[in-house]
Order: structure tokens, then C-alpha cells, then sequence
């Protein structure tokens, strides 16, 4: 199993738009690629930010290069997500998950 960490960060004013758009776009749009086991959505105030942080799980590094391409760190953010987004990580970080509950 494959865990793909990535951190994104808006403002407080676009902060419920941006999870909304999470909630009902973005994630469940990636149900369709093969090898997706779900993911968690964590958010909290930092300062002048708001961050969120997707936690996706995969059966495989092939997985993950179906969701994001043969550069499978890049990160995969859509127009209308950077659109709500004041920075975000660039690369997306994967761990072995060696404990899954």
C-alpha cells in the first residue's frame, strides 16, 4: 500500500469553497482509477492560512502513476482548485503504509 501526501493552503474566505470542491469533485472523481483505497482530508487554521492536507492510499506505485502520470510526485491540481489556493506543495511525498487500519 502507498500513501501520497500533499499539502495545499487558501485563506479563510476561500477555505469552505476549497473543501467543498474536495469533497464533491476532486476525490471522489479519483474513484475511477484503478488501485485508489481511499483517502483522508485534514484541515486546520495556520496563522493567515488555512491548510489542508490529502492523504490518499494506493495498491501500488502503478496506481499512483495512473492518477498522476509517469512523474508521479508532480502534483495534480486542477484550474479550479488553484483558483481557491494561495500556495500549494509542488511534489506530492509517498510512503510504503506498512499498517493500515
Amino acid at each position: 500500500m502507498i500513501a501520497r501526501l500533499w499539502h495545499g493552503y487558501t485563506t479563510p474566505a476561500n477555505a469552505d469553497a476549497y473543501e467543498q470542491l474536495l469533497r464533491t469533485k476532486i476525490l471522489p472523481g479519483i474513484h475511477h482509477v484503478k488501485g485508489y483505497r481511499g483517502a483522508y482530508l485534514l484541515r486546520r487554521t495556520v496563522g493567515a492560512d488555512v491548510e489542508f492536507i490529502t492523504l490518499t492510499m494506493w495498491e501500488s506505485m502503478d496506481a499512483v502513476r495512473e492518477f498522476a502520470g509517469e512523474g508521479h510526485s508532480a502534483a495534480v491540481v486542477i484550474e479550479e482548485a488553484r483558483r481557491l489556493l494561495a500556495h500549494y506543495d509542488e511534489q506530492s511525498v509517498h510512503y510504503d503504509a506498512t499498517w493500515c487500519p
